[in-house]
């Protein structure tokens, strides 16, 4: 591994001075140099971001940030107008820890979030990463904020040999060497978007870097061999059926999921249990109806991939009757694929 950068006053200088010229314009973000942003936009703005990408996450901070302006309105919402508006971002859990962590501050706070990462970190919901991020970019305070982005930017800064995940806690220590007092926020955001339009995953831009003279994976003439990942093993598959059942009126069935688990008390339509065995250990139909087969969706989860048959019949039922735009508007996205599915 490379030596920490020398004179790091000389490299911080040449990042920010990109940063001010060429930083990113986020719906969440103030811009460079500013006054901090409202510590509830960027709490939430990082919170969406950490499972979906700037580009996903902004109709839904966008959307977020008009129905619930401040965390009292957040913290006052009905669950489950959160959780149907929170669909399509993925990872159900964060949305109820966004809720726990909105009355949190609400309740005990006064609807101020606590300026400090020990004060954020003690919130429900709210990890390392967060915390430093909030504490950095909102509040002004020399943390460590190092995601995706960042670590990436640092494996190539320092050409480390060890691979990822492995290396992460190297990476953090090497991106705290870089860390100062001078506009922390701005230097957070700096790396993240360093990272995410420049020394990027799959093939750097090198040329238009304004770290290279202090950059080790440069000067080898192989950028783009860092950072070294260890392979991943196989994503298991699992297979289930979902059923489309409509009643005279043409509405669709939906159900509550239950509390816990995958897609936990968010609305989805009727399936079989989603097992890695065979189709003929999967649970029955909701109802008695004469169903027919409608073809099958395929959808990815971070921990494994799923086939569902789509099954589709007229009936009754002690359901949730919705019209199908509706539900195709609010239903998580493995739904949504089987109810268009089960439309088409």
């Amino acid at each position: 591994m490379a030596a920490v950068p020398t004179p790091v006053p000389a490299l911080r200088a040449a990042l920010l001075d990109w940063y001010d010229a060429h930083g990113r314009i986020l719906a969440w973000r103030a811009a460079p140099g500013a006054a901090a942003p409202d510590p509830y936009r960027v709490w939430l703005s990082e919170v969406m971001l950490q499972q979906t990408t700037t580009p996903h996450a902004t109709p839904y901070f966008q959307a977020f940030t008009t129905r619930w302006p401040t965390v009292k309105d957040l913290a006052a919402a009905d669950d489950g107008e959160v959780m149907a508006a929170w669909a399509g971002l993925g990872y159900y859990a964060r949305a109820r820890n966004l809720l726990a962590c909105a009355r949190a501050v609400a309740r005990d706070h006064g609807g101020a979030f606590p300026d400090t990462e020990a004060g954020l970190l003690a919130l429900p919901g709210v990890g390392a990463y967060t915390a430093a991020a909030v504490a950095a970019i909102a509040f002004g305070r020399p943390a460590n904020v190092v995601d995706g982005n960042v670590e990436r930017v640092m494996a190539r800064l320092f050409a480390v040999e060890t691979p990822l995940p492995a290396a992460k806690p190297e990476l953090r220590r090497l991106a705290a060497t870089l860390v100062a007092d001078d506009r922390p926020g701005d230097w957070a955001q700096a790396l993240m978007d360093l990272g995410a339009t420049v020394c990027r995953p799959g093939g750097p831009l090198c040329e238009a870097c304004p770290l290279t003279a202090w950059c080790a994976a440069f000067a080898s003439g192989h950028p783009g061999r860092w950072p070294l990942k260890t392979a991943k093993a196989d994503r298991p598959h699992r297979t289930g059926t979902a059923w489309v059942l409509r009643d005279e009126q043409g509405r669709v069935a939906l159900a509550r999921r239950p509390d816990r688990g995958l897609l936990g008390s968010m609305l989805g339509l009727p399936t079989s249990d989603w097992t890695a065995g065979p189709a003929e250990a999967e649970t029955g139909p909701p109802v008695a109806a004469h169903w027919r087969d409608a073809g099958a969706i395929e959808h990815v989860f971070t921990h494994f991939s799923l086939t569902l048959a789509v099954r589709v019949a007229e009936g009754a039922g002690d359901f949730l009757w919705t019209d199908p735009d509706e539900a195709l508007a609010s239903l998580p996205t493995v739904f949504r694929k089987a109810l268009e599915r089960g439309l088409a």
